[in-house]
């Protein structure tokens, strides 16, 4: 009789010690994992918490010399038995609730943030414990990436293994970053309350501990009703978790914010603020970073800064009687930027006249207003020499009426048959808008957008040709612009940064400086070149002229309505010298019936004047290239355009039918008649 084998059992010993296996090498996984994390933990470096911080931010110029130094605030501790119990409850309520409980990463704390992202379909909630924000902020940088989280969790993990809590969060307190300047709780109750931190009220605890988690955002004097609601939050959190009682809540949440006397001016401890300013504003549009990375990250930028024209600059504003009379209750505003057209480098810039915070409102790059005239060299002249258009030919000034559109000359006259290069020089609007209508809307804005303006479909109007935008431009953008004329048709990005360095020599950014942007043919820029030379010569802009240097440029204004063709919102001149392009604008913040301009775009030229001048002294005098269509122009072959004779004159025949190579405005408007069906009507702008 065979023996009767139990397969059962055989199979069931089988799966045991597959069973058995598999947990004996989880196991071992889970040991060889666990001793990895430990070396890896024991391989961090915190004794960089034991030193103070932020670290200055140095600023070089473009010689490599250092320009400014960057250090807006002082290191100012204060011990944790100092702190006031309130203020610790209320940034563990909003920050790291379980902070008294966890090593140093808080599983929980993670579970219920991604439950809570998953359900919202974005990121709403962070994970990130107060240990780990700590080594952030003094180890890592701001960049979101898986790295730098787990870098920041071993981080962590050391400096709880190594400090106790309140250790911790009296580190956390000390460097954390609560805007306006204030690092740390000690400077950031001063500056906000005008108090020491202990005899910080509940509520003012809550609305610092808010604070934390958008330093600018969430500033009271920024943003009151945003920081009262994140204040309340706060308290909220707080009235949840036991740490206050509801009457304790209701007090608080009545308590008005009263914030000490007046915004602390963090202006008077930077030198060359507007430039400053453009620095940090690059910094963060084009390399990521914040403004808390640049002005307290003890970085080193190198940058285009001119110290020399920089502070040229700033003497010129100072000068009042340089500008219109203000009213007494406002005055009257300006911005100014210099470039150099050969690389984009911003030698020097001026964001505002009179006593302005640091980090306010830079008219020089933030700006958005209508440029007026000063479009016209780039919406419809340019285009127009690219279309076979030359400075002699001829245009009518004279009364039209497009699809209901009637633009009209400043001063309300017309003067016949005129040169282009009149046109230009005595900033005629008719006569440009014309021109406009015949090459077609479409060139305008496409070449509008080379130069580096930005339009909108509402922009697509005749009054293109005068300046009409619906968004408007800064004298940045502009000085940009007008640098192709003078860099022979390439346009180079303006930009303030050349490179940005670490504390510990690591490149962080660096200017691309192949970045040059071909926009016209070096013909068509010279010849415009030549053009607005005249302007300055004898048309609008003779306020800009140069002592003994060559210079090129246009005016602008914009009409201020209602007041009868005697006001201006805007006074613009934007003009350049080869090696240099400035850009000035002059208005109003707020213009309205009782705050507008009575003067014309010659008091922009002169302040134009005054910076160019002082901003070139002691540099080269170079000269323009000679523009071929300018030598085609002229009656003789001297050659020299400096000659008032030498000009193009107003010549009857030219432009006309007879010549079997060109054809007339007339034939070229037929030719884009049907293209240019449905266009609309901007309004027009001097």
């Amino acid at each position: 009789m065979k023996p009767v084998i139990n397969k059962r059992s055989n199979s069931g010993r089988a799966w045991n010690r597959i069973i058995i296996s598999a947990i004996l090498a989880a196991s071992l996984l889970s040991l060889l994992a666990w001793a990895v994390f430990r070396l890896l933990v024991a391989g961090q470096d915190i004794t960089r918490l034991d030193k103070p911080l932020p670290a200055a931010t140095i600023i070089y110029d473009q010689k490599g010399k250092e320009a400014t130094r960057i250090s807006l605030n002082s290191f100012e501790p204060v011990s944790y038995d100092s702190l006031p119990k309130q203020l610790v409850d209320a940034v563990v309520a909003v920050e790291d609730k379980r902070f008294f409980e966890h090593d140093g990463m808080d599983i929980w704390g993670i579970i219920r943030a991604l439950f809570t992202n998953l359900t919202n379909g974005r990121t709403v909630q962070g994970a990130s414990t107060v240990t780990q924000q700590l080594a952030k902020n003094v180890f890592l940088s701001q960049e979101r990436t898986w790295s730098r989280k787990w870098n920041e969790v071993l981080l962590a993990k050391k400096i709880e293994e190594h400090y106790s809590k309140p250790e911790i969060m009296e580190m956390y307190l000390n460097r954390i970053y609560f805007g306006e300047g204030a690092w740390g709780i000690k400077r950031a109750a001063a500056v906000y309350f005008g108090k020491p931190v202990n005899r910080l009220s509940l509520a003012e605890s809550a609305m610092l501990a808010g604070i934390v988690k958008a330093p600018s955002a969430l500033s009271p004097y920024k943003n009151p009703e945003k920081a009262r609601e994140r204040r309340n939050i706060v308290l909220q959190l707080m009235k949840e978790q036991g740490k206050i009682s509801p009457d304790m809540f209701d007090k608080a949440v009545r308590e008005p914010v009263k914030l000490q006397g007046s915004r602390p001016d963090r202006g008077e401890a930077v030198k060359y603020p507007y430039y400053v300013d453009q620095i940090v504003r690059e910094a963060s549009l084009k390399y990521g970073m914040t403004e808390n990375e640049v002005l307290h990250g003890g970085l080193r930028i190198y940058t285009t800064l001119d110290t020399k024209m920089q502070q040229a600059a700033e003497r010129v504003y100072a000068q009042e009687a340089l500008f219109p009379e203000s009213t007494a209750d406002q005055l009257i505003q300006s911005g100014a930027v210099l470039v150099d057209p050969r690389d984009g480098g911003i030698k020097a810039l001026i964001g505002g006249r009179g006593k302005q915070p640091f980090r306010g409102f830079n008219r020089a790059v933030q700006l958005k207003r209508q440029p007026g005239s000063t479009m016209k060299p780039i919406s419809v002249y340019t285009p127009a020499f690219e279309q076979g258009y030359s400075p002699g030919d001829i245009l009518l000034d004279e009364p039209i009426n497009i699809g209901g559109y009637q633009p009209k000359n400043a001063g309300g006259a017309y003067h016949g048959e005129v040169s282009i290069y009149e046109s230009i020089v005595h900033s005629y609007n008719v006569p440009a808008v014309r021109l406009l209508n015949d090459i077609g809307i479409d060139a305008g804005m496409e070449a509008s957008e080379r130069f580096g303006i930005r339009l909108t479909d509402a922009d697509r109007t005749l009054g293109l040709a005068l300046g009409g935008l619906q968004e408007g431009v800064s004298p940045l953008e502009m000085a940009e612009a007008f640098g192709a004329f003078a860099n022979n048709g390439t346009r180079m990005p303006a930009h303030s940064i050349v490179r940005i360095e670490s504390a510990d020599d690591e490149i962080l950014a660096e200017a691309d400086h192949d970045a040059g942007l071909k926009v016209t043919e070096p013909s068509v820029a010279h010849t415009m070149t030549s053009v607005l030379q005249g302007v300055v010569r004898e048309g609008t802009g003779e306020a800009a002229a140069l002592p003994d240097r060559p210079v090129a440029g246009k005016t602008g204004t914009t009409e201020m309505p209602g007041s009868g063709g005697q006001g201006a919102k805007d006074n613009w001149f934007v003009g350049y010298t080869p090696q240099l392009v400035g850009a000035v604008w002059l208005g109003y913040d707020h213009t309205d019936g009782g705050h507008y301009l009575t003067t014309t775009s010659k008091a922009a030229a002169a302040v134009f004047q005054a910076l160019m001048t002082e901003a070139l002294k002691d540099e080269p005098v170079l000269a323009f290239p000679q523009s071929k269509a300018a030598q085609a122009g002229k009656d003789d072959e001297r050659g020299n355009y400096d000659s008032k004779e030498e000009k193009w004159k107003p010549d009857k025949d030219r432009g006309k039918k007879d010549d079997d190579n060109k054809e007339s405005g007339e034939d070229k408007h037929e030719k884009r008649k049907d293209k240019e069906n449905g266009k609309k009507e901007g309004k027009g702008k001097d």
